[in-house]
């Protein structure tokens, strides 16, 4: 599904272009119309129908690639291709929390790119990796930013909803998710709390000291297609009131916005007034699908405040992330 989007994403994009496709060796030979189940509901571009698909191996891909592949196979592969030379974005879990590779939402921590360099010096490689996070964490944390950047965070804890097409297809079976709500997704809890720390962490001395609050996530897969839904819970530094909570989030903007990068959201948190909204029927697309939704802000009595968020889990959370990953590596000349 991710990688759907990606080929969807780049079709008009106005700095990419889509040259070159790989995937496994049953794929390898055929071209990509005959290779790919298309499941999303715009049409397969036509510029990628007839793209031969190629096995991942480095050799005749071009500069930048975007990995979508399954954790069990990404690992290995992305390192070929980053040593060979070639820049890797990679929305695969692997190496997001290895201490010189970017894990990056440009939107919160564009700094963290600086980690890029040493990786290469200190690996020997030609090339590099760059990673977003689990469609999960970008939601939540798009939502704590402006609120660390304002008044710091003490706690945080979060409740998802995360949607089918976060498992790709034809991920979870009809009969174990129709008219239920499972409570477990593997590993999906302990990559939110510790992929949050580190987005929100600070650059020390050329490394990432991780954010010092705590992070507890329950994830439960929802018979929804597509939208990650949260419920968050806060205790912050600082004092603050509801208003001065709805304030931060929209006077937020930070580097994509003001280098007003292709596929950056113009306003990256829209909060909503209603007393039922967001609702990924009528909110996932905000921002083509790239901005994080607020709602239902309100005192909490265990913790400070809470509040629902939304966000898009194959543009926001993978594809559209990846995208605008690249884009600020080009914009800070990391692709020259």
């Amino acid at each position: 599904m991710v990688g759907q989007r990606f080929v969807s994403l780049l079709e008009a994009h106005p700095w990419f272009e889509l040259k070159w496709v790989a995937a496994s060796e049953r794929s390898a030979g055929k071209t990509y119309a005959e290779a790919c189940n298309w499941r999303l509901r715009d049409p397969l571009p036509k510029g990628a129908r007839e793209l031969s698909v190629h096995e991942c191996k480095p050799g005749g891909a071009p500069q930048l690639l975007f990995s979508s592949l399954d954790s069990k196979v990404a690992g290995e592969v992305e390192k070929e291709f980053a040593q060979a030379g070639h820049v890797v974005v990679s929305n695969s879990s692997n190496y997001r929390m290895e201490p010189d590779v970017p894990l990056l939402i440009p939107d919160v921590n564009p700094d963290h790119l600086a980690l890029a360099r040493q990786q290469r010096q200190q690996r020997g490689w030609k090339g590099m990796i760059i990673t977003n996070p689990n469609c999960t964490t970008v939601g939540l944390v798009m939502s704590l930013a402006p609120l660390e950047r304002a008044f710091g965070l003490e706690k945080v804890l979060m409740t998802s909803m995360q949607a089918v097409s976060g498992a790709g297809y034809p991920g979870v079976p009809t009969l174990d998710i129709l008219a239920n709500v499972i409570p477990f997704i593997g590993g999906e809890e302990e990559k939110v709390e510790c992929e949050t720390r580190k987005l929100l962490g600070k650059m020390v001395d050329g490394h990432v000291k991780m954010g010092d609050f705590a992070v507890s996530a329950h994830c439960n897969r929802v018979m929804v297609e597509d939208g990650h839904t949260e419920t968050i819970s806060v205790a912050l530094k600082t004092k603050a009131t509801l208003a001065d909570l709805v304030e931060a989030w929209r006077a937020y903007r930070s580097v994509p916005q003001e280098r007003n990068l292709p596929s950056a959201p113009k306003h990256p948190i829209i909060v909503r007034e209603e007393r039922d909204r967001p609702q990924p029927k009528f909110d996932l697309n905000a921002e083509h699908g790239m901005a994080t939704v607020v709602g239902r802000v309100r005192e909490c009595p265990v913790l400070e405040f809470k509040y629902v968020a939304l966000s898009h889990n194959t543009i926001r959370g993978a594809a559209g992330a990846a995208l605008l990953n690249a884009e600020l590596m080009k914009s800070e000349g990391y692709l020259d």
